[in-house]
């Protein structure tokens, strides 16, 4: 099933994500620096959600208090409620 979420503070605006046994699976982000968003979403694939999540979120983007990839770890929290 495909998680959509709609970020805050960024600049990407959608994080697209599925969870398959526990793992994740294609993670698009839409909008935002392609190159490196591309490259988290590669890094991420198959990886279990507790482990991204402890990698990703807390990370700040300059002076923002969020940044992409904490995005995506509240994303995939988010994705593991529903």
């Amino acid at each position: 099933m495909k998680h959509t979420y709609y970020t805050i503070g960024t600049c990407s605006s959608v994080i697209e994500l599925e969870i398959v046994d526990g793992k994740l699976r294609n993670v698009v982000f839409q909008g935002g620096c392609h190159g490196n968003l591309q490259g988290i979403s590669r890094l991420v694939e198959g990886m279990r959600c507790e482990d991204a999540i402890s990698k990703l979120e807390g990370i700040r983007c300059g002076y923002k208090m969020t940044s992409c990839p904490d995005q995506l770890a509240q994303a995939i929290k988010q994705a593991m409620r529903q």
